[in-house]
């Protein structure tokens, strides 16, 4: 049987520290601990603290785990140098922090005195509601003061977020008109740095400094060698990255601790002053296995984990501690059975503290939604500046204009209205997107406001979530709807948690505007013909807006503007491109399709759907595409004496089921048009939700797109709905002839 490496660690740091001959004293504990390093023995055992505090708390957690009250056992032993790069920062620069940067967190909530580090982590590992930041919803480390965002990733998923955020930074002082300080920070390691979205983020901190525009990012790899079983080869990180193009190479001995924090004053040093990205090589070791549940003694030899342990931190950092007479060894082994002291018993206070109990308790975070605070943020704009950027007053005009044009203007509107607001993506600039719904606006607002990125999705979202911890309102965009595939952990995992994981302290405000859906004609398939919407109505508390005409499309972002600005609501603007230019409805000619731009302030509120007509034969619910049919088959069974309303349901996520209900109702028949897929579109539940809330009374059926990719030309069409599909549901549904 595998022997617990727990008590043995414990053990050996005990008996390693009692055979420690001491020293003289030293009186001036503001000098350097070692000759030739910054570190000075005051903040050495400050930070020895932290590192003690750290490895108490992988203790306990393993024994309450044991004893059934601990859920996570991740542990930070072997890295707890790790405290010299918080040593480094100030307690203002953002920090987004992989699962063993405990030594950090605790090392900054010292900086910040009064805060309860240490209690904090013990909550979390019990999963307590009275745990500060994620409130039990997740052992994470995190807080609001500390400026710690909670990070539920442990494969390097936030480093994109980190750049956007420093990037986000600079570009939030410039509009201020200030100087930036900050400089932004991500822990990872070893076995995450090859991750494709670490490589992204890597990637383009680069591009952007080659560019020479400010991004002071560093990015702390903590080498350990190994990821849960797989090895990393050796001399693998540092020759990966110490020849980076713009990305500067540090290293430094993370279980030394002079030398840790020396490698990292000068790494963040270099990133502060010249706001250039920086990357930080700390040698660690991992002491105790991925996890507790994991036997390392089935992939790695018993003097394999004894040569790791003979490197333990803490061990080296007691040793220099005492050479240098900062303390003895019996004041080292008091520092250490304080912490076990102090420690145990919050760990049992933390036991005895309250657990999530409801439903409503554990998703309240996700759907914080005030209707009133969105209308007030939806703004007005000035006249003046709002007439002088677009030629003239929008609303003004009787002149009807298509879908896209119209959502040029409300991107304009939002520009000129919200001073933070930034718009950015492939191609949006100067050509002004793909499909130049964007056109001019990098020309009328400036190109720090409305700006390029490099052809990447996972960094656009990314910028997107670090510009919204930076104070911005980033507006970023997607150019087609399959495109978001290649980075939708960046919506899923980081975005659409982050509420979620921080109790509502930390939040992703952003509106996602994404080219899609299909029925674009003589046009190449699948990436740019694409209909699947599954994933994004799989994101709690993300809201999905879909509009089919140019006014609803102008009431719909300002709503989801107002959000994300009141509620901090992470919002998805799905265009449907087949009906940007779209002008008639019924016949060539009849411009049917255009709209008057909406007055400022006018919106639509979450869940409010669009009806047209008051037939009560048939009640047709559609969106998008899906609209524009239906209502050209209304008005042909209009002619065989059919009157029948359809309701634009416009909100796809979540679904205005309330909102539908009544018309279903007072039909009595209900067609759902769903131009999607059919296993993962909206057709499904909408029918489910309206007959069980009626009892049964209401008939339904459903039209839907074929579970499959979209070909190229008309091919198209074979898997698409079609109007004779929907006119024949129609009158099958009716019982005509």
């Amino acid at each position: 049987m595998a022997v617990s490496r727990t008590g043995v660690v414990d053990a050996q740091f005990r008996a390693y520290v009692r055979a420690l001959p001491p020293a003289h004293p030293r009186h001036d504990l503001d000098a350097p601990l070692v000759d030739g390093f910054r570190l000075t023995g005051r903040e050495a055992v400050r930070l020895f603290e932290a590192q003690i505090e750290s490895r108490v708390c992988d203790f306990l957690a393993r024994e309450l785990k044991n004893e059934g009250q601990s859920f996570y056992t991740i542990g930070s032993a072997g890295h707890e140098g790790n405290a010299a790069v918080a040593a480094a920062l100030t307690p203002d620069d953002p920090a987004f922090l992989h699962y063993r940067s405990g030594a950090f967190f605790l090392a900054r909530a010292s900086q910040r005195g009064g805060t309860a580090g240490a209690f904090d982590i013990l909550l979390g590992l019990c999963a307590s509601v009275d745990e500060p930041i994620a409130g039990g919803r997740h052992k994470v480390f995190g807080s609001f003061p500390l400026q710690v965002p909670p990070q539920t990733s442990t494969i390097a998923s936030h480093l994109p977020k980190a750049l956007g955020c420093a990037v986000g930074m600079e570009r939030a002082a410039r509009l201020r008109g200030e100087r930036e300080h900050r400089i932004a920070i991500a822990t990872f390691g070893d076995a995450s740095s090859n991750h494709a979205t670490a490589q992204t983020a890597f990637n383009a901190a680069a591009w952007t400094a080659h560019q020479n525009v400010p991004c002071p990012v560093l990015f702390v790899c903590e080498d350990n060698g190994i990821g849960i079983s797989v090895r990393t080869p050796e001399g693998w990180v540092g020759q990966n990255f110490r020849d980076r193009h713009a990305l500067k190479y540090f290293s430094g001995d993370g279980l030394d601790l002079p030398d840790a924090y020396e490698a990292s004053s000068e790494a963040v040093a270099y990133v502060r002053e010249t706001r250039r990205p920086a990357f930080l090589h700390l040698r660690t070791v991992r002491l105790m296995g991925h996890a507790g549940s994991d036997v390392e003694q089935q992939y790695r030899s018993a003097d394999e984990i004894a040569a790791a342990e003979a490197l333990d931190p803490l061990r080296r950092t007691a040793d220099r501690l005492v050479a240098a007479g900062v303390l003895t060894p019996d004041e080292v082994l008091a520092l250490y059975e304080d912490a076990w002291e102090r420690l145990g018993a919050l760990a049992r206070e933390a036991t005895r503290r309250p657990k999530l109990s409801t439903r409503e308790e554990v998703s309240a975070p996700l759907f914080r939604h005030d209707p009133i605070a969105i209308a007030a943020a939806v703004g007005r704009g000035d006249d003046e500046a709002r007439k002088a950027f677009h030629g003239e007053l929008p609303e003004q005009s009787d002149r009807p204009r298509h879908l896209a044009f119209q959502i040029n203007r409300a991107l304009g509107d939002v520009l000129l209205d919200r001073r933070e607001a930034i718009l950015f993506g492939e191609d949006v600039a100067r050509k002004g997107g793909v499909y130049h719904v964007t056109a001019d606006l990098s020309r009328k607002i400036g190109v720090g406001r409305v700006f390029n990125t490099l052809l990447d999705e996972t960094t656009i979202l990314g910028l997107a979530i670090g510009a919204g911890h930076a104070g911005l309102l980033p507006i970023p965009e997607i150019q087609y709807l399959a495109y978001l595939m290649n980075a939708f952990d960046q919506l899923r995992g980081e975005a659409g948690s982050l509420q979620f994981f921080s109790n509502g302290q930390f939040s992703n405000p952003m509106v996602v505007r994404i080219a899609g859906l299909a029925y674009q004609k003589g046009f190449g398939g699948h990436f740019h013909n694409d209909n699947g919407i599954g994933a994004l109505r799989d994101v709690p508390g993300m809201l999905v807006a879909c509009p089919a005409r140019g006014d609803d499309a102008v009431k719909m972002l300002r709503t989801l503007v107002g959000a994300a600005t009141a509620c901090g609501r992470v919002g998805v603007f799905l265009e449907p491109i087949a009906l940007y230019m779209t002008k008639d409805l019924h016949a060539d000619g009849d411009g049917l399709w255009q709209t008057l731009y909406p007055a400022p302030g006018e919106h639509i509120p979450v869940g409010e759907v669009g009806v047209y007509g008051d037939g009560t034969d048939l009640c047709i619910a559609s969106y998008a595409n899906g609209l524009w049919m239906s209502l050209r088959v209304a008005k042909r069974l209009e002619a065989r004496g059919v009157k029948a309303r359809v309701v634009d349901l416009r909100w796809l996520h979540p679904l205005p089921i309330d909102a539908l209900q009544p018309h279903a109702e007072a039909c009595g028949k209900l067609l759902v048009v769903d131009e999607c897929r059919r296993s993962s579109g909206i057709a499904d539940t909408v029918v489910a939700e309206v007959v069980e809330r009626s009892g049964g009374k209401v008939r339904t059926a459903r039209v839907q797109g074929d579970d499959c990719y979209i070909p190229l030309a008309a091919a198209a069409n074979l898997v698409l709905v079609q109007e004779p599909e929907i006119e024949a549901a129609a009158v099958t549904l009716l019982g005509l002839s």
